[in-house]
């Protein structure tokens, strides 16, 4: 089984270095395609105006100017001698839980790798952000193996992807793996901090509060608040369904040739 292993954290990240003993212990014929510098924060972003570098830093490992979306695409087109079997993204440096994986570069690797026909999971490594601590990274190493090749026993359909996270304690007070869905944080923690440089020009720095949500069950954010191993699939279908069937009809097949004023006060019909 032929791996390929990126991720957005950079390709010198510590996660690489997990994620490639977790790979190890898969197979033995592993590849790295990851991007030069950090991409965190980066989703589904692809280069479309700069040209892209591909360092080769040994005979498997290979470097990119771009995006962790690049560094599949490149990858699979251009650098391994044939497509991959597998691609794992990751191991992130932080929780890609709720509202986080449409932004997660994490996530995107394994998308890309999904949309290219290829099994796909993305691997994540919880930590406390208000402490500032460097991850445990105990959970990652002890459990990421057996549960990827546990999914890989099972298998899956090919419009998905498995998102794992894992609970950030050490290994031994991991209190077992959950199939979870995707969460929803009740606040918007991500706000804009605004400073000014040392020439006095203002200028803002993205920053996220640290809210405590309410822990619903069967997801993945009080699965690792409970230590446990989260793993989520996801796919790209971002169709409301509801909104879907409610509106059917709603324009009657013809484009509308008058403009309303709309009443924003009115409440959405989700409300």
């Amino acid at each position: 089984m032929r791996i390929l292993l990126t991720n957005d954290d950079g390709v010198d990240a510590y996660g690489m270095t997990v994620l490639r003993d977790i790979a190890a212990q898969l197979s033995q014929d592993v590849w790295v395609c990851a991007p030069l510098y950090e991409q965190s924060g980066k989703g589904r972003g692809i280069t479309l105006h700069d040209p892209l570098r591909a360092h080769r830093l040994d005979e498997r490992t290979f470097a990119v100017t771009g995006t962790p979306t690049d560094c599949v695409q490149i990858a699979v087109n251009d650098l391994l001698p044939a497509p991959p079997d597998l691609v794992l993204s990751g191991v992130n440096r932080g929780f890609n839980l709720a509202q986080d994986v449409t932004l997660s570069g994490t996530v995107a690797g394994a998308l890309q790798g999904m949309a290219l026909g290829i099994p796909s999971i993305a691997l994540s490594q919880c930590l406390d952000f208000d402490l500032d601590v460097e991850a445990q990274w105990a959970a990652s190493r002890a459990y990421g193996a057996p549960v990827v090749s546990s999914l890989l026993t099972k298998g899956w359909a090919k419009n998905l992807i498995f998102n794992i996270n894992f609970p950030d304690c050490d290994d031994a007070a991991v209190t077992g793996v959950e199939m979870t869905r995707q969460g929803f944080r009740d606040l918007h923690d991500l706000h804009a901090v605004k400073r000014v440089d040392p020439r006095g020009r203002p200028y803002y720095w993205l920053d996220f509060h640290g809210h405590v949500c309410d822990l619903v069950d069967g997801t993945d954010l009080k699965a690792v608040a409970e230590n446990r191993i989260s793993v989520t699939p996801l796919h790209l279908d971002l169709t409301h369904y509801e909104t879907l069937q409610a509106y059917k009809g709603f324009f009657g097949g013809a484009a509308p040739k008058q403009v309303h004023r709309p009443d924003l006060n009115r409440r959405s019909i989700d409300d």
